[in-house]
């Protein structure tokens, strides 16, 4: 570990859109004076966003005008209108006359800004721990532990962390005792894993455990993909539901709503957080589900069943196989059981996202157990100088947007500016 750390006002711990978005935003700060020594640290390799679900043919479901800068400056080089004008495809995309471009395009222009960045991040790097530079009281700057893919550990100093992370893949309990079972499969690594050896073969079954976006582009990919393949789709529910995205619904998305959901008491917050899950949660939308349901006609036309719903079902064990995994289930109106046996299963589960990712564990008793306030920091003692933010993680005290892309341009700023201000007080 180098005993002579390089110092940063503040350290970005992740470079997905989030931490991308505060980038522009502290550049925007830098270019008009007020500018902070930023470096992002990230595990992956190189900027990638979602890369396992980037599927052929599967569209944003937010409309391109919420990139990562145009609500706040439309002017900004780093629009996505921009990148298609570089590109050389701004006139044909307009000639799509659409809102929503497909995921791999979005992903495209996510990258092509981050490589505007690139000499500001450190790809590669696991983030082991951020401690106290010092034990004594007050805290000043923070220690920021890194190690790399090749195992070196690097060591950096900072004044301020921002943490975009976003979520962990979430394995329900009755999956977990199945381990890193290599037929397991979470939807966040579906296109790394999905051409396993037999899965292509005529005859193999594939299972698609949940009921909402991604379990449904899932099984149409599967479909597509395996010719020969059976594929159940496993879920809770009735019936799919769609996605609620109608214009005066969609509105608790605008980056003022935030304001609205924050100053309301822990109990209205939660309620209107449960009133809106429909708009992002456990629904699909109306397009793709009228595509499945074609799916599932054209079978009965043709007298086949390789897709098959499995409405109503909770899962109660599973086990690993010579052939795969088995999966028993109960139909919860029949009373009903059954087990059956697949050559793989993908979890669309969804993912968990934490106010206190581990790596934080050393400073947290420094930090109050409170929301963030509204500027998405962490509340500290007054002993303890350093600002800890988190973007993508506040859903409970800032609204549903918070998880999403609809805020990143205007949260960046927000948190450009506090770290600004910060900055500008502690230098007097």
């Amino acid at each position: 570990m180098a005993r002579h750390a390089a110092e940063h006002d503040v350290i970005g711990i992740g470079f997905g859109p989030s931490n991308l978005a505060l980038a522009i935003a502290l550049d925007e700060a830098s270019r008009q004076g007020a500018g902070l020594d930023a470096l992002f640290v990230e595990r992956q390799p190189r900027f990638t966003w979602h890369g396992g679900m980037l599927l052929p043919g599967s569209d944003m479901q937010i409309s391109f005008l919420k990139d990562l800068v145009s609500l706040r400056d439309p002017t900004s080089p780093l629009t996505f209108i921009n990148y298609l004008h570089k590109k050389g495809r701004l006139e044909h995309f307009a000639n799509c006359r659409t809102f929503y471009p497909s995921r791999i395009e979005f992903n495209d222009y996510l990258g092509w800004v981050a490589g505007h960045f690139a000499d500001r991040c450190a790809y590669g790097e696991t983030i082991v721990a951020v401690e106290p530079d010092r034990y004594d009281l007050p805290v000043r700057s923070l220690r920021v532990i890194s190690r790399t893919e090749s195992g070196r550990e690097v060591l950096r100093r900072t004044r301020n962390i921002v943490v975009a992370v976003g979520g962990m893949p979430h394995v329900p309990a009755v999956f977990a005792t199945l381990g890193d079972h290599p037929r397991l499969i979470h939807s966040s690594r579906y296109l790394d894993r999905i051409g396993a050896p037999g899965l292509a073969q005529d005859g193999a079954r594939i299972a698609v455990i949940g009921g909402g976006q991604s379990a449904v582009e899932i099984t149409v990919d599967l479909h597509d993909r395996f010719p020969g393949a059976a594929i159940d789709l496993v879920f809770r529910g009735h019936a799919l539901k769609p996605s609620d995205s109608s214009p005066f619904v969609n509105e608790i998305f605008h980056p003022g709503f935030t304001d609205f959901i924050y100053d309301q008491p822990g109990d209205r917050r939660a309620a209107l957080v449960q009133a809106f899950r429909n708009t992002n949660y456990a629904v699909v939308d109306p397009d793709l589900l009228e595509t499945l349901y074609r799916i599932l006609y054209q079978q009965r036309v043709e007298g086949g069943a390789r897709v098959g719903l499995m409405p109503r079902s909770r899962i109660d064990a599973t086990a690993a196989t010579n052939a795969g995994i088995a999966i028993d289930t109960t139909d919860l109106f029949a009373g009903t059981s059954q087990r059956r046996s697949y050559d793989a299963v993908v979890l669309a589960t969804g993912y968990e996202r934490s106010t206190r990712p581990p790596f934080l564990e050393p400073i947290l008793p420094y930090l109050e157990v409170a929301d963030l306030d509204r500027t998405y920091r962490i509340p500290s003692h007054e002993d303890f100088e350093p600002h800890v933010y988190l973007q993508g993680a506040a859903e409970a005290s800032h609204g549903l947007s918070d998880t999403l892309l609809s805020v990143l341009a205007v949260r960046s700023e927000e948190i450009s500016r506090s770290l600004c201000d910060r900055m500008r007080r502690a230098h007097g």
